[in-house]
């Protein structure tokens, strides 16, 4: 991951990731539905309802990290070892190791989302969840060692990461308790999509310079840039987010129009309008009416 691809492919899934999260929550919003369990389009529910129920996130975490594991393995020359030959041995390639454990952390909770939405014969939230979160958990411990003999530009860009996984770590746990709170996924999929945007962002700083060189550590001027350029990254990543809530909005009113008035002739409460509660309800009136008419033909009589 020392390298510009290196950086860049990471950011890259995390801003793919963050996009689909967009839409999902954008669609929830619209039709007032579900964000853990949406109800499946009319058109999904034919032949191929099989393939929309696959849990496309989980498959996605699982083919990048894949992906990021094989390609971190082939950047070392002669194999990625643990430990080299000398005496006393010392461990080998330090920073490589995190970034593979990493990658490793994420290939493990694309497989977890997909057990828990397509194996398990009912869905476990909690386990999805905490499976996240302790990826993020693991995440930041690696990078507050990764960090241990940076300085200047650098030392500053991943200090600015620490801080969106920290804060990442910190929504992830609360949606222990509360997994189905719309404010509370709305700031982790901006969070992905600043990780994902400022991941790319210091692959060009560190090497590949869009002036041609490199940036100095000595120059305090361009310490103060690499904030300025996280603040402009926190408002293009919130536009983007309110753009797509827009055209989601704008694409479902002209051409799907109907399927908001569909979902609420589907919707859960109505079949509930049979349920015990309603029964019961149901045998107090007729005995309070029963008792009624015993009391009117002793009183008549």
């Amino acid at each position: 991951m020392g390298t510009f691809i290196g950086h860049v492919y990471p950011g890259l899934f995390l801003i793919l990731y963050g996009l689909y999260q967009a839409i999902v929550v954008s669609k929830a919003v619209i039709f007032k539905d579900s964000l853990l369990d949406p109800s499946c389009h009319p058109r999904k529910k034919g032949r191929w309802a099989k393939l929309w129920k696959i849990c496309h996130g989980g498959v996605l975490k699982m083919v990048i990290g894949s992906i990021l594991i094989a390609y971190e393995i082939r950047c070392i020359k002669g194999g990625l070892i643990l430990m080299n030959r000398l005496l006393p041995p010392t461990f080998m390639y330090p920073k490589e190791w995190q970034h593979l454990t990493m990658f490793i952390l994420l290939t493990l909770n694309g497989c977890v989302d997909v057990m828990s939405k397509n194996l398990l014969p009912q869905r476990c939230v909690l386990l999805e969840k905490g499976s996240l979160a302790l990826t993020f958990y693991v995440f930041l411990l690696l990078l507050t060692s990764h960090v241990q003999d940076s300085t200047g530009i650098e030392l500053q860009i991943h200090c600015l990461l620490i801080l969106l996984v920290f804060l990442l770590m910190l929504v992830l746990t609360a949606e222990l308790w509360t997994p189905d709170t719309f404010h509370l996924l709305l700031i982790e999929t901006f969070l992905f999509l600043m990780m994902g945007s400022w991941l790319i962002q210091a692959g060009f700083i560190l090497y590949k310079p869009v002036t041609g060189y490199p940036w100095q550590d000595d120059d305090i001027s361009d310490i103060m840039f690499i904030t300025t350029f996280f603040c402009w990254h926190v408002m293009i990543n919130a536009l983007c987010l309110l753009g797509i809530y827009g055209i989601s909005s704008l694409w479902h009113r002209c051409y799907h129009p109907s399927l908001k008035l569909m979902g609420s002739k589907e919707a859960p409460y109505h079949k509930g309008t049979v349920g015990p509660l309603y029964k019961l309800l149901q045998e107090v009136e007729q005995s309070e009416s029963d008792d009624q008419a015993l009391l009117l033909s002793e009183s008549s009589s």
